[in-house]
């Protein structure tokens, strides 16, 4: 309701339904049904795009650190839509959806390679953020190449804006999400098993290499297009998975991943409105609104996780000392050893011997002493 009603001009809640259903003509009606209803769309699906993103890369990579900022598909993304802008090639609008999937495809791929194929997923976050780094490092380049106004275009959409967004730009992404929604679901049972390992994944017949390939091919198609769209919105797949386990810790990935597609949504809806708002009449961008507002909550998110485990531990088993187990009630204390000269000397087994204040016969004598098996040396230890 804040997003539909606030800002310039200012419309009233009861009068929102009448706006979108009837067609209002007035100002206020157009504003709401041509701009800021395809705007709430598209942040809905961007924010769910990007959180269930998250999650499937964070679940595939077994870290919670794995966001699409790290592994170079956003930053190819973006060089991919960025460099026609800057080279004055003139492309029409359906084209900019292929060229943000090549440039995330790009610099997913790169970072595979780099990574061994995706052998080793500490290998792929290290790799992925380094890949990121060099293809900013190309952005960087064509920002000092381009003009001022575009310049300030660039600079926008890098932050990930949704300003002067319409339905040409919603109805575009509908083909790629009809083929990636699916591939999401069915991905979903197989990021549970991954959670295992890579050794334990291949036990139960699921090839971890494959599995994670399938994973960032999953995640550029889904990516790509908003990418595209709106810039790369920073930190939305790092908070929105969190906030799906933090609200339900014991779920797995397959009950996750709709969670975490709806904290997305939430969290981008929840940050353009200052975007829109706060600096009236300028616009800022919403991603700088994400990240501001993003990574101090997962940071307090992952301290409570964490915390939370910790205490788990301390109360299981794992932490707490086992009794001690029981002596048998039908073991005797005292046995018997049969020494050279035939006769049978008692002696307390192992572990059982006690200090004793007084000599008892048969019991060590006055100090509580084992008598040695053979007759004369114990008589000689006793002198």
């Amino acid at each position: 309701m804040c997003a539909l009603s606030l800002g310039t001009p200012y419309v009233p809640p009861h009068r929102l339904l009448a706006s979108v259903l009837d067609g209002d003509t007035t100002l206020a009606g157009i504003v709401v049904t041509e701009l800021r209803v395809p705007r709430l769309v598209l942040a809905l699906i961007a924010g769910a795009c990007l959180g269930a993103v998250g999650l499937v890369l964070q679940e595939a990579l077994r870290n919670p650190l794995a966001v699409p900022e790290m592994l170079g598909v956003s930053s190819g993304a973006a060089l991919g839509v960025a460099a026609p802008l800057v080279l004055t090639l003139s492309l029409p609008a359906a084209v900019q959806p292929l060229l943000a999937i090549g440039g995330a495809a790009l610099g997913g791929g790169l970072t595979l390679l780099a990574a061994g194929l995706g052998r080793s997923p500490s290998a792929v976050l290290l790799t992925g953020a380094a890949v990121a780094a060099a293809l900013q490092a190309a952005l960087l380049v064509l920002m000092v190449m381009a003009d001022q106004l575009d310049l300030q275009l660039i600079y926008r959409y890098l932050l990930g804006s949704l300003s002067a967004r319409t339905w040409d730009d919603v109805t575009g992404l509908w083909p790629w999400l009809l083929v990636a929604v699916p591939a999401l679901v069915l991905c979903a049972p197989v990021l549970s098993v991954m959670r295992l390992g890579d050794e334990d994944a291949e036990a139960l017949g699921v090839r971890a290499q494959r599995a994670r390939l399938a994973a960032l091919a999953i995640a550029v198609v889904l990516i790509a297009p908003v990418t595209a769209v709106c810039g790369p919105v920073a930190w939305v797949g790092f908070l929105a998975p969190h906030l799906a386990r933090w609200f339900n810790p014991a779920a797995g990935a397959v009950r996750w991943l709709p969670w975490s597609a709806a904290w997305g949504a939430v969290v981008v809806v929840v940050a353009d409105v200052p975007a829109r708002l706060a600096l009236a009449p300028v616009e800022t961008p919403a991603g700088a609104w994400t990240a501001l507002l993003g990574v101090p909550a997962g940071v307090a998110l992952m301290r409570s996780g964490s915390r939370g485990r910790g205490r788990g531990r301390g109360r299981g088993g794992a932490a707490r000392r086992r009794p001690a187990a029981p002596t048998d009630a039908r073991e005797p204390l005292y046995g018997s050893r049969r020494t050279a000269s035939g006769t049978a000397d008692e002696f307390p087994r192992a572990g059982t011997c006690t200090e004793a204040r007084g000599g008892e016969p048969g019991r060590g004598g006055p100090s509580g002493a084992v008598p040695p098996a053979s007759g004369t040396a114990g008589t000689e230890d006793a002198r």
